[in-house]
């Protein structure tokens, strides 16, 4: 099936109709809605919206009537516009459309404050509860629910996974913080989660969890109460060198890969199907980056199928080498889809992200989603009509 599809929010097709939506999406060449499932907090910007144009959505919430019975201790919460509309169940029912669910996984702070002992904690036991950790049972039962949830209730043709691993540091939370100058070392010691969960089934992998959860405490401890301040390019240089020649920190980093690609498995063997399973494997630029949080970029394509990747990069030459990159890792594994931003920060200029789309097509790639409807002026979404039709 072809996937052409638009990224969107159930309170902006609430706000202009459904009918009128998808009237407009397929004016655009476009074929499908990917819908988002599950999600958490922010304060959007929306250029067409017409009851406003700041929108603050419920944090962590879902956007399906879901079944309770499929989730263990960790249930989704509803969000409030399903006690008066099931947007997705509308949007199926208008048709026209295919539809895709984008599901939010483990980046959860409502559902983080709710069930503390299921999120990432940090090498000195603080809890980032912006981050349910995918070692955690219950969280793990929790990702594998909604999956499962949705397209046995739904007929919908499949389904998004974003943040299936451990979130980074930087990323996740309001109003974040320091008086220190941030540096990628510091910023990954920061983010590796040493809960009871991650240090115990690492120990039986025969990983010294414990000693390494302590080393990192001491290297950080040191480095906050000294007077310097790593410059980029060093910092870069010896978080290089501590995953090399740090063995358990490289164990443990190739054993957070294992973790996520097993939920992954889980999620698409617990799903309808005949439903799709997409990977969006990173939050981080460039997509090879993903390493980090637990994504195996081949191991992924090769368990889900697709690899639904963010070419969230200012230019057409950068979103060429991305694909370069992510097409020398997977080996011919699985399909690459692509996800672009028709506007700023990426491309200041429809010929920019005209090429863009050009070089994923060059590339080899034919499935396309762009993000965000609410979120694009209509001069932008015309971008989208050209590279399409």
């Amino acid at each position: 099936m072809s996937y052409k599809a638009i990224y969107s929010y159930a309170w902006d097709l609430a706000d202009a109709g459904i009918a009128q939506a998808v009237a407009e999406f397929r004016g655009l060449g476009l074929d499908t809605v990917t819908l988002a499932g599950s999600y958490h907090a922010g304060k959007f910007l929306r250029p067409h919206g017409r009851s406003g144009k700041v929108y603050f959505p419920e944090d962590g919430t879902v956007y399906f009537k879901h079944d309770a019975g499929r989730y263990g201790a960790i249930k989704p919460v509803a969000n409030h516009m399903l006690k008066e509309r099931d947007v997705l169940a509308e949007l199926l029912a208008q048709g026209g459309m295919q539809v895709n669910v984008w599901l939010v996984l483990l980046h959860n702070t409502l559902l983080g404050n709710a069930h503390p002992q299921s999120t990432v904690a940090n090498a000195f036991g603080d809890r980032y509860i912006y981050s349910l950790c995918p070692s955690a049972p219950e969280a793990r039962a929790y990702a594998i629910g909604l999956a499962r949830d949705v397209t046995e209730n739904y007929a919908v043709r499949g389904v998004s996974l974003e943040t299936p691993g451990f979130l980074p540091y930087v990323h996740g939370y309001h109003h974040e913080f320091a008086l220190n100058r941030p540096n990628r070392w510091l910023d990954n010691m920061l983010g590796l989660c040493f809960c009871d969960h991650c240090v115990g089934a690492a120990e039986k992998a025969g990983i010294a969890a414990k000693k390494l959860k302590a080393d990192v405490a001491q290297d950080v401890s040191a480095y906050l109460a000294s007077d310097i301040d790593f410059p980029d390019d060093m910092a870069e240089a010896f978080w290089l060198a501590d995953t090399r020649a740090d063995g358990d920190l490289r164990r443990f980093l190739d054993w957070r890969c294992s973790v996520v690609t097993s939920l992954i498995a889980e999620i698409r063997a617990a799903v309808r199907k005949d439903a799709t399973v997409a990977v969006i494997p990173s939050v981080a630029r460039p997509t090879g980056g993903a390493w980090y949080e637990g994504s195996d970029l081949k191991s992924q394509a090769e368990t889900a199928g697709i690899i639904e990747a963010c070419f969230y990069e200012p230019g057409a030459g950068r979103v060429k080498a991305d694909l370069f990159d992510i097409k020398r890792r997977l080996r011919g594994s699985g399909k690459i889809r692509a996800i672009l931003r028709p506007a700023y920060p990426d491309f200041t200029s429809q010929a920019e992200f005209l090429a863009a789309v050009a070089a994923l097509r060059e590339g080899g790639v034919s499935e396309f989603a762009f993000y965000n409807w609410g979120h694009i002026r209509k001069a932008n979404l015309a971008w989208i009509g050209e590279a399409m039709n």
